[in-house]
């Protein structure tokens, strides 16, 4: 059996055990403990934190998340950090509110239910728990699913709410070679069996805020800005809320409809489709489109955000979508000078593309 180790966090003050065989991130997941995280994979810099004393090695990981001169000051990724001694760690990134109030990892057998084409490239897939019954999350958390019959798994995020606590759906874009899209095609079918395990992430409505709410998406990053407004939607939140969504064409548009439905029950709404290559405006064979009356913005969608949006800095902004997307936004939103702590996005990138030491 391995040896287990205390972990001290600062300025936090939360102790915990962790054994050497198990990532101190997974560990605090494993005892309640919601710490900052992204890709849980070594590849973001969401978890980067600081040793003050101990000895911690790392697993493999991006030098673009954490690089040789950070690692030899003493910073380190607790997604890929195992402890060897007693260690006092400096959180750099935290949410006092999520610390000790994340909700349990938790994993959950399930069955597919339905698996719906949205788009040329993205497809609905709902699933219904079976054991336990229920699955409790967060609006805007993500999940790991499993390849069937192997170890690996990939996550996405779910796009429903706990108003549906047996039923789950993901908005999964479908990728030339992927080895879990591939299954939406050819290998899933409803009535099969999937293990998933979660909830992560931190993309996520703070409760009690008041600021309005800018969510900008594009691609599958749908899902979790559709939880979200969901769940504004379901607790009459009266928070200004306004949605920005980038596509190539009309064609790549999806739950407009339902989009501007959650809109209508909400105070002050606004959804705003952003395409870069507008074609006619036809609505897709697989239920994509532009419904009649909407008028899209041209352009990429920082593009389209820069010219409507004259105070960002007092606007809390929820990103999700392609990670180039993400970084030109998170940019952008730097350039208008809105605080960190006032920007969410949870980090997503392919294992196929990692640069590690």
């Amino acid at each position: 059996m391995a040896d287990t180790h205390k972990i001290y966090f600062e300025p936090v003050d939360i102790e915990m055990e962790v054994g050497e065989d198990e990532k101190i991130l997974d560990a605090a997941f494993r005892q309640g403990i919601h710490l900052m995280h992204g890709c849980r994979e070594g590849q973001c810099s969401a978890c980067k934190s600081y040793i003050l004393e101990g000895e911690i090695q790392m697993e493999r990981y991006s030098t673009f998340a954490c690089n040789d001169a950070e690692v030899d000051e003493g910073y380190v990724l607790l997604c890929r950090a195992h402890a060897f001694s007693d260690c006092t760690i400096e959180l750099l990134n935290f949410d006092e509110d999520e610390l000790l109030g994340g909700v349990p990892i938790q994993d959950v057998r399930t069955r597919v239910t339905a698996i719906e084409p949205m788009t040329r490239d993205i497809v609905s897939l709902r699933l219904t728990a079976i054991e336990p019954a229920t699955y409790e999350f967060k609006p805007g958390q993500y999940s790991d699913i499993f390849i069937p019959g192997t170890d690996e798994h990939r996550s996405f995020s779910m796009a429903t709410t706990q108003s549906t606590p047996g039923e789950v759906e993901f908005l999964i874009k479908k990728y030339p070679g992927g080895r879990f899209s591939a299954l939406l095609d050819d290998g899933l079918a409803v009535g099969d069996e999937l293990h998933v395990n979660g909830p992560y992430g931190s993309f996520t409505i703070k409760e009690g805020h008041a600021l309005p709410v800018v969510c900008i998406g594009g691609g599958a990053g749908m899902a979790p800005i559709l939880s979200l407004l969901r769940h504004l939607n379901e607790t009459e939140s009266t928070r200004p809320v306004r949605f920005y969504y980038g596509a190539r064409t009309a064609a790549d548009l999806f739950y407009v409809d339902e989009i501007l439905a959650l809109g209508e029950g909400l105070r002050d709404f606004e959804f705003v489709a952003c395409l870069s290559e507008p074609l006619p405006e036809a609505p897709s064979p697989d239920g994509g489109g532009m419904p009649s009356g909407l008028r899209p913005e041209l352009g990429n969608v920082t593009d389209v955000v820069a010219r409507r949006e004259e105070a960002l800095a007092r606007c809390e902004v929820y990103l999700c979508g392609p990670p180039p997307m993400v970084d030109a936004a998170l940019l952008f939103l730097e350039q208008q000078g809105v605080p960190n702590d006032q920007v969410f996005h949870d980090s997503f990138t392919s294992p196929v593309t990692v640069v590690t030491t």
